[in-house]
């Protein structure tokens, strides 16, 4: 790794850190994945996981894409039903939000600054 190249697999890069692969968290050791412009998460959501509770008045725009499974996320502006890959939902700031993988379910999250 160099500091503005890295290569890796999402699922053992973010193995420490709830599967965030880039933002602001992690150590400016990682080099590029350090970074306060954007996150990015890969997660693996066995069936019947869900957040446990809502997200109270994030201020940052998000992002969330299936890539395989069936997942359910529903905001104080509407929900989504995800069954296909590719289906996703995004929505700005102050737009609370929480989720359950209704089977196993793989999604990619991106939420942007990293605050």
């Amino acid at each position: 790794m160099t500091e503005s190249w890295h290569t890796g697999n999402a699922a053992d890069d973010g193995a420490d850190t709830r599967g965030w692969i880039v933002g602001h968290f992690l150590d400016p050791s990682h080099g590029v994945r350090s970074t306060s412009d954007v996150e990015v998460k890969w997660a693996t959501h066995p069936k019947g996981d869900k957040r446990p509770g809502w997200t109270t008045d994030d201020q940052r725009t998000t992002l969330v894409m299936l890539i395989n499974g069936h997942f359910h996320v529903e905001s104080t502006q509407g929900q989504a039903m995800f069954t296909r890959p590719g289906d996703y939902a995004t929505w700005g700031p102050g737009v609370d939000h929480t989720w359950e993988a209704l089977e196993e379910s793989v999604v990619l999250t991106v939420r942007w600054p990293s605050v």
